[in-house]
């Protein structure tokens, strides 16, 4: 299905936008077939070989208007001149199988009425919405409609054709050519409104990148501007007191530089740190409004959006919300995309409570229980009492120094227990469909297990069925740390 569909899924929406405009006037050229061509033809009967002339004015009539409409959107949006000279042929066309159709009303009365009133308002209608589109002023569009509802009425009656024909083709005439200026134009201005604001968009996100770029090398100035001018004078003052013989003198200003050498790569290391630092919540809402511009449904499911996640586990989860965003509008053909985090919490081995001596040394992360510290090594036990850690206050933690092996553990913890739970794990999928054929390896998830790792999280990406559904899963332990919120807000949780 994704390969039948691709043709369109794939486009932005300007280019959405402006395949179906065009597809419109192209199924609007097979409208003027059947109400102003087959009615000229039906003319033949009566009048001969004539009717079949007008009926190819008419078909080469709306062959040329349909043209006209594609270089004239093409116009629109700046990629070609006007077309003036197919414009001009447009309008001569129209005026000429206009008359041609009335005289041959005028010399045939037998002919009926209701088919010259097709033809004619055929011709009117759907050349002025063409030659509306070679214009963008509104009074240009409405002089262009009152003209040639003015040259219909006044063909009529130059051509001799009673009260009654005159009112019927000046009335049809002017209802289409009203309907179709006003569509044309509207027409024009959306699409040159649609693909303004994709540039738009485009321009602020570049604009935002150079400001980021700006403002992290403005960062990394005034961090290292200051340290590197006091480096250089105390590195030249040590060698002038070198020469002088005051080694002692130098050896102290060598280690005042040495010490400012370090702290400038400590404070280039925070700025580092600050200006990689990823918001969970903020990739979230930037990866469900990306897949949206590219015409992937995307559904957030946040479970436990009141539980405080450590910030080293929401930065790293946010790089992964990236990352796969990033792989699913790369590497495939996906329509629909879920994404759900939820807190999941420890879970008990088997012969014992969660985190209990009945993990033992060494037992699986799933047990609530790490890796083991050896001997030697002191391990941590926090109590949880009622699922609040036991203390002064409701989410403090105890910690007791033992001279045992065993690593830390979790006792009493309850499932779901929100803020201050560190028994548990976040776990966060995001699965998507139209997964494409696998090519050559990148580094991103590779980068990414390398991140989730230093927080003793695993990450797995695969297919998840025959289907063409890919899912990747990251896990990362409730160890502690800086807790914020899953959820600075509510938003966009449980919708699509």
């Amino acid at each position: 299905m994704a390969r039948l569909t691709g043709w369109w899924t794939r486009r932005s929406n300007p280019e959405k936008v402006e395949l179906y405009t065009r597809w419109t006037y192209h199924g609007l050229a097979g409208v003027a077939v059947v109400v102003g061509a087959l009615p000229a033809l039906a003319t033949a009967s009566v009048v001969g070989p004539a009717g079949g002339w007008l009926f190819l004015a008419v078909l080469l009539h709306i062959v040329l208007v349909a043209v006209l409409c594609s270089w004239a959107l093409s116009w629109q949006l700046g990629r070609r001149d006007r077309p003036n000279r197919l414009a001009a042929v447009v309008a001569a066309l129209t005026a000429g199988a206009c008359l041609a159709a009335l005289l041959l009303r005028r010399r045939w009365p037998d002919v009926d009425l209701q088919m010259t009133m097709y033809v004619v308002s055929g011709l009117v209608s759907w050349g002025v919405g063409a030659l509306a589109l070679c214009t963008t002023r509104v009074r240009h569009m409405m002089g262009l409609s009152v003209a040639a509802v003015a040259g219909v009425a006044a063909a009529t009656v130059l051509v001799g054709l009673p009260v009654t024909d005159t009112v019927a083709h000046t009335f049809t005439s002017g209802f289409g050519t009203l309907v179709f200026a006003t569509t044309s134009g509207f027409s024009g201005w959306l699409l040159r409104a649609v693909w303004e604001l994709d540039a738009a968009h485009r321009l602020q996100a570049r604009l935002a990148v150079a400001e980021e770029r700006l403002r992290f090398a403005r960062d990394l100035h005034d961090v290292m501007g200051r340290n590197l001018s006091v480096i250089a004078l105390k590195s030249e003052l040590a060698a002038q007191l070198s020469r002088r013989g005051a080694a002692d003198r130098a050896v102290a200003e060598m280690g005042e530089v040495q010490r400012i050498a370090r702290e400038s790569q400590r404070e280039v290391r925070e700025v580092v740190r600050g200006y990689r630092e990823a918001d969970l919540h903020t990739e979230l809402e930037g990866a469900r409004g990306v897949l949206a511009a590219a015409g992937i449904r995307c559904r957030v499911d946040l479970r436990d959006a009141d539980a405080e996640l450590p910030a080293a586990a929401q930065s790293a989860l946010a790089w992964v919300v990236r990352e796969a965003t990033t792989n699913v509008l790369r590497h495939s053909d996906a329509r629909h995309c879920r994404v759900t985090v939820a807190v999941a919490p420890a879970t008990a081995p088997a012969g014992g409570p969660a985190g209990g001596p009945a993990g033992g040394p060494g037992a699986g992360r799933d047990g609530g229980v790490g890796p083991d510290d050896g001997a030697g090594r002191g391990s941590r036990t926090v109590a949880m009492t009622g699922g609040k850690a036991a203390g002064a206050g409701p989410a403090s933690v105890v910690e007791a120094a033992s001279g045992g092996a065993g690593p830390a553990s979790v006792t009493g913890a309850e499932p779901g227990t929100a803020s201050g739970t560190y028994g548990g794990e976040v776990v966060l999928v995001i699965e998507n469909d139209g997964a494409r054929a696998a090519g050559s390896g990148g580094s991103g998830l590779a980068g990414l297990r390398e991140r989730l790792a230093v927080l003793g999280g695993v990450l797995d990406a695969g297919p998840a069925d025959a289907d063409g559904r890919f899912r990747v899963t990251a896990r990362v332990p409730l160890d502690g740390g800086d807790p914020r919120s899953a959820a600075a807000e509510p938003a966009g949780r449980g919708h699509s």
